[in-house]
């Protein structure tokens, strides 16, 4: 556990006695470290750390009350610090993504590259709001709620063709509280700003990615690559995922 102004952070190393930068990576809202355990076994030639963001996974320790996007860029930036980590490779997924382009933008020294994956940069509009907050009070459905989602983020073709992918969903899911869901969504989706101009004026070396029938659009500026599926393309196409992380670690 690292102590960051969030409260405790479970962070997972996987290290090597390369000397080679590491590569650290953030999932997204739901999901936990586990998001990630295909890429990162798949990766021999340097030392990998994966986190637990707020409330998910083993991180449920979280002491500030109304976090933002800008306390969780904070929280990356002091893991790095607590691990004495100088330069990194971040790579995300949809809210990893928009924490590491928060922290990026911040102090892009400390970043060589980062590949942001699905990553939602637009504010919400008024619709989604309120969308979000009927949704909510089906929470005390799970079952149904989960499935929903389920729907709503993975591409109808690799659902139909691997429909398992929804365990995926369902085992860290549960280990969400209606009340942690709830504030998550509050945080990282609701309350969300734009972050156009922090894509536009990005000075890290960034490649992005999503999937075809990913419901986020290709931020501006930035190389994105277009692979099938939709919003959770680090259980739908891994091994796209891992030909990406090798390519901006090279």
């Amino acid at each position: 556990m690292i102590h960051t102004n969030l409260g405790k952070i479970a962070v997972y190393p996987k290290l090597t006695n390369s000397d080679k930068t590491p590569i650290m990576f953030l999932h997204g809202v739901y999901f936990d470290h586990h998001l990630w355990d295909k890429v990162i076994n798949s990766i021999q030639d340097r030392s990998t750390f994966s986190v637990d963001m707020p409330f998910h996974g083993l991180s449920k320790e979280i002491t500030k009350t109304d976090w933002t996007l800008n306390d969780c860029a904070d929280m990356f930036l002091e893991i790095l610090d607590s691990l004495q980590i100088a330069k990194v490779i971040a790579v995300g997924h949809s809210w990893g993504s928009m924490t590491i382009l928060r922290a990026a933008s911040r102090q892009p020294e400390r970043f060589e590259n980062v590949l942001l994956c699905n990553m939602p940069f637009l504010a919400a509009t008024k619709k989604q709001k309120i969308t979000f907050v009927l949704q909510h009070s089906m929470l005390v459905f799970r079952n149904f709620y989960t499935k929903q989602v389920a729907k709503a983020l993975f591409g109808k073709t690799s659902f139909k063709e691997n429909p398992s992918l929804i365990e995926d969903l369902k085992r860290p899911m549960n280990l969400l509280s209606n009340a942690q869901i709830k504030q998550t969504d509050k945080a990282v989706i609701i309350d969300a700003e734009d972050a156009s101009e922090l894509i536009k004026n990005l000075k890290v070396r960034a490649v992005a990615l999503k999937g075809v029938e990913d419901y986020v659009p290709a931020p501006p500026n930035i190389e994105t690559i277009v692979i099938g599926g939709g919003h959770i393309s680090p259980l739908e196409n891994p091994d796209e995922i891992l030909s990406l992380v090798k390519k901006i670690s090279n």
